[in-house]
């Protein structure tokens, strides 16, 4: 059982391993908190925006859209490798998705299916969104895949989780597809290698 980090260990553990970090406007108190409680987290869950466009990417991250509040994630992630922090605390990424794989996550054991939405997902997670259409044939650069890794690295290694503590939406919501382009197992290899 983990407490989520402070904001500014948060913002330092992404900067030491090596990331360009854009802090937008308060983002530390920017957050969702007054709809239930943040923690304690479990893992990291990684998406894709369905949108191109730094700018407006981050925009519609941090402001949400009619029927979905912002903040939609606590950093997000640019074609350009920049993580640029749009707030912290609760944040409206993961929505329900299913007991089981929280507690394969909680574990860190292999994930089962997602068959179920019975569990907030917000409290759990830290989330990152990836600028990307989501269609399988928007390219990501290596930069953008490499942030993604160290941001994943850098909270897995404040608490001391292993890479089996980042998930994408797709294994946590059924019917989820995010992040489409690169399969989780990849990416969990990746951040395996950053932690040794």
């Amino acid at each position: 059982m983990a407490s989520p980090m402070p904001a500014g260990s948060f913002l330092d553990g992404l900067r030491a391993e090596g990331l360009t970090v854009v802090e937008v406007g308060d983002w530390e108190h920017h957050n969702r908190n007054h709809k239930g409680p943040w923690g304690p987290v479990h893992g990291v869950m990684i998406h894709h925006t369905v949108t191109s466009g730094a700018d407006r990417t981050v925009d519609i991250c941090r402001d949400g859209y009619p029927g979905l509040p912002g903040p939609l994630c606590h950093g997000v992630i640019t074609k350009d490798g920049a993580v640029h922090l749009v707030g912290y605390g609760r944040a409206n990424h993961a929505g329900l998705g299913d007991d089981d794989v929280l507690r394969a996550v909680i574990a860190e054991k292999a994930l089962p299916p997602d068959n179920e939405a019975n569990t907030d997902g917000n409290r759990h997670f830290y989330g990152f969104e990836c600028e990307n259409l989501g269609d399988g044939e928007d390219p990501w650069p290596e930069a953008q895949l490499e942030a993604i890794e160290k941001a994943a690295a850098a909270v897995c290694r404040h608490h001391g989780w292993t890479e089996r503590s980042v998930i994408g939406h797709l294994e946590w919501q059924p019917g989820k597809v995010d992040p489409r382009g690169f399969t989780m197992a990849w990416l969990r290899e990746r951040v395996r290698d950053r932690l040794k």
